[in-house]
């Protein structure tokens, strides 16, 4: 229901044939460019700020450009680069795309990947995209800064691109020692370098100071092309490889849709590793850092990612299932007069679910359509009160979808992150069906701490569910734990960050769930509404239970796999505490 931005998709495409070869069988010198405009396409859903594609055709004569590159900005990216592609294109071998949306807040087409190193040496030429996001790009800067190095620009994809160019240097310089040591010449060296050279050592000494959740991707002037995953599968990757094609994307329904395939033919990239397609066209796995505790984003599963994966829409359908009995006492078992439905429609798996939970138990239930989402109404207007009242119009509702004062109304969400589209939207227009009482349901668990790894969350004070703690605190006399929570996160900084805790879990522990529910409710309720709310929301325990294989929770735990966020999150808890203790005491 709140628009979440995740943090990008990614596509790898490397031919394996000659180019008369994908002609001959499939009638197109576009066989390469179709395979990635597919796989970009189906992943539209990862990023519609901005888009950009590259290749490299290894058989260009001197003189004559080999790598190539475009992007541009805007939903219809993908559209209008795809319009100015060139013949030129159709040669190529390697191909690499990006959808992005921005988890930095800056944008325009500079911060638009994939980004581009140039140099005369073909070896030296770098191209790097990627979905991800850097927590501790302040060390990184501090590192390439010691070593003389002077970025022009501070992001963690430009910082990136320069420090991991910088160490392909260093290879290209390694491979260029050796052949002058066997006594080889000019364009033998080239050759030379280009057959030797070992991006597994580039990327062993790029990355071993990173934190956070990533997968890189690239390519080089000479034919070299990677994937990299950070130590904790945190964020998604998945690859295919035939005789014909590699392929590499964010997710594996992309490959199953683009190449034809059934699940056992998408292989995930394991944590740590990379996929690495030498100049050859011979690919390897390669453990680039130690793997850590696995903690994939629980996240994607919930939200993010396509719903036409098989294990993604079965979870789904499961984290509806788990929250029946619940809905049950929330309604007071009155199935009879309660209907039941979705919004938006990312939640529809996981209403499928909770149907099938509640009629596996005997019940008749009554399921309607009774939102719609109508357009997106432009924000043309600055005054607040038009703005809020234009908010308001987003979804239309079905009227007589339900009986009035007499029905109550079930609704799930796959979230519910800040609140302000619901107590200035949703719950407005659903309450003009006079529902007896609404019950919204989230089949995900309160979302309490902010994501750091790649996802345009809300920061810690715009959480709802953060808001409804520091109230109930206050309320109840507790202001002191807020003090006490303020002096421990200073206390924490002080420590060397190996050290470092999350305290901002104090602020939730004398407080139960069905307590920050309550609240919640109570908040969310726009003034003037005439049916009562209850908020369900989905338990720990059930989201591990559905999605088994996905462990990181620390939106709703706190619980970070590595050092970085936590440290960001002191810094931002002792900015919001401050306030919020100078409004209290």
């Amino acid at each position: 229901m709140e628009q979440l931005k995740h943090e990008c998709g990614v596509a790898l495409v490397r031919l394996l044939k000659p180019q008369q070869y994908y002609q001959q069988k499939y009638g197109t010198s576009s066989y390469g460019l179709n395979k990635l405009y597919l796989m970009m396409e189906k992943q539209h859903n990862r990023g519609q700020e901005g888009a950009g594609i590259a290749c490299v055709n290894m058989n260009s004569p001197v003189g004559t450009e080999y790598m190539l590159r475009e992007k541009d900005l805007g939903k219809d990216a993908i559209t209008k680069i795809f319009s100015r592609i060139t013949p030129e294109w159709t040669e190529a071998q390697l191909y690499m795309g990006h959808l992005r949306y921005s988890t930095t807040g800056k944008s325009g087409l500079q911060y638009v990947h994939p980004f581009l190193r140039r140099n005369n040496w073909r070896a030296k030429n770098l191209c790097l995209c990627g979905n991800f996001n850097m927590t501790n790009i302040d060390e990184i800067f501090d590192i390439i800064v010691r070593q003389g190095q002077s970025p022009r620009i501070y992001s963690d994809s430009y910082i990136t691109l320069e420090w991991m160019g910088h160490r392909l240097d260093r290879e290209v310089e390694r491979c260029f020692v050796e052949a002058k040591e066997q006594g080889l010449e000019n364009t033998n060296i080239t050759r030379y370098i280009e057959e030797h050279i070992q991006m597994k050592n580039v990327l062993q000494t790029t990355m071993a100071d990173y934190d956070g959740g990533y997968v890189i991707c690239g390519m080089t002037g000479s034919g070299e092309m990677f994937a990299v995953r950070d130590p904790w599968a945190i964020r998604p990757a998945f690859y295919y490889q035939d005789d014909e094609v590699i392929a590499l994307a964010s997710e594996r329904s992309v490959l199953q849709t683009t190449f034809d395939l059934v699940c056992e033919q998408v292989h995930e990239l394991p944590a740590g590793q990379a996929l690495i397609i030498h100049k050859n066209g011979m690919s390897s796995l390669e453990q680039i850092l130690t793997a850590q505790q696995p903690a994939p984003c629980s996240f994607e599963r919930i939200y993010f990612s396509r719903g036409s994966d098989r294990d993604i829409y079965q979870e789904r359908k499961q984290l509806g299932v788990q929250l029946a009995d619940t809905i049950l006492k929330a309604i007071d078992y009155d199935t009879d007069h309660s209907v039941f439905s979705f919004i938006p429609n990312t939640a529809e798996v996981a209403f499928y679910g909770m149907v099938e939970g509640l009629r596996g138990r005997g019940l008749t239930i009554r399921c309607e359509k009774v939102a719609w989402k109508d357009i997106k109404l432009r924000t043309f207007i600055t005054e607040a009160s038009s703005r809020n009242d234009l908010a308001s119009h987003v979804y239309d509702i079905t009227f007589g979808s339900l009986q009035p004062y007499e029905d109550n109304l079930v609704i799930i969400d796959d979230s519910v992150v800040r609140g302000t589209t619901l107590s200035e939207s949703i719950f407005k227009i659903l309450d003009r069906l006079h529902p007896k009482k609404i019950v919204m349901v989230s089949s995900a668990p309160q979302i309490r701490y902010p994501d750091y790894y790649g996802i345009d969350m809300a920061r810690l004070e715009e959480f709802c569910a953060f808001r409804a703690a520091i109230a109930l605190l206050k309320e109840r006399g507790l202001t002191y734990i807020i003090q006490e929570t303020y002096n421990a996160c200073l206390a924490e900084i002080r420590k060397p960050k190996q050290e470092q805790r999350n305290c901002v879990l104090a602020i939730y522990e004398p407080l139960s769930v069905e307590d920050i529910n309550r609240q919640m409710a109570l908040m969310l309720r726009p003034s003037g509404m005439q049916a009562p709310v209850e908020f369900v929301f989905q338990t720990l325990d059930g989201l591990h239970a559905a999605c088994p294989n996905h462990p990181g929770d620390w939106y709703f735990s706190g619980n970070y796999p590595s050092i970085s966020p936590a440290i960001i999150l002191l810094q931002e808890a002792t900015t919001s505490l401050t306030r919020l203790l100078s409004i209290f005491l």
